[in-house]
């Protein structure tokens, strides 16, 4: 499932690099998030099916595109990712067990100018440690990268009613984890990485900081981190021991 706005020149790239996987996708489904641009035409050239979402905002888009999905397991990246052929296989490999109901990976920038490309793996490697390691300490687990992941459909069924769906002040991976990780484990994969756009170290770095802390706060004070964390920690519990 990809959400797109205006971004049909890397749309036809994703396109291609999905095409190109080692197991073959049930489905495409893109999310046309009130485009200017034909991404209609472009997706279903590619054989995608199209979902249009006129409320604007990734929330609305990506719920749209999960509530649409129909296969057993919705895999999620955006248009400016750029997928390894081994994408599909490796999430799905990570679903070992019924608890899993999401499997994550990191990210790689692309796309720095000239001398500055040599820092793309150190950057990268700063930016999502910094996202997984201080919205762990609000989640109690790891947080569901957006570019990269996949979780059960039967998680999504059992948290979109929860979701925040509606605005464009949130980072809707972060706020779905909040919802998966009462339900089940989410669980990390070092090696199964994507690349991502350098976009967000040259612009809105301020925005994405307000919008982490916004996507937070929301669940105050349900999800303060000590309620959330004892009561993960009671869940489980329970459930060792009733295994």
């Amino acid at each position: 499932m990809i959400p797109v706005k205006n971004d049909s020149a890397v749309l036809r790239r994703v396109l291609a690099d999905l095409a190109a996987q080692t197991v073959t996708p049930h489905e495409t489904v893109i999310v046309d998030n009130a485009s200017d641009e034909d991404i209609r035409a472009i997706a279903e050239a590619a054989g995608a099916r199209v979902i249009d979402e006129p409320i604007p905002g990734i929330p609305a888009a990506a719920s749209a595109g999960y509530d649409a999905a129909t296969g057993e397991f919705i895999a999620r990246c955006d248009a400016d990712s750029r997928l390894p052929p081994f994408w599909i296989a490796g999430l799905l490999s990570g679903f070992t067990s019924v608890d899993r109901v999401a499997v994550t990976g990191p990210g790689i920038f692309y796309g720095l100018p000239g001398r500055a490309r040599w820092l793309h793996a150190p950057l990268s490697r700063i930016y999502m440690g910094l996202y997984r390691w201080t919205t762990a300490s609000a989640l109690g687990h790891f947080p569901v990268f957006g570019s990269n992941f996949a979780m059960r459909r039967s998680a999504w069924h059992a948290v979109r009613d929860t979701v925040h769906r509606r605005g464009i002040d949130f980072h809707d991976d972060l706020d779905l984890s909040f919802h998966l990780g009462t339900i089940g484990t989410i669980v990390y994969v070092p090696d199964l990485v994507v690349g991502i756009s350098s976009t967000p170290l040259r612009f809105g770095g301020g925005r994405r900081l307000r919008r982490g802390f916004r996507s937070i706060v929301l669940h105050w004070p349900q999800e303060l981190p000590p309620k959330r964390m004892a009561r993960l920690a009671g869940a489980r519990w329970r459930s060792r021991k009733e295994r």
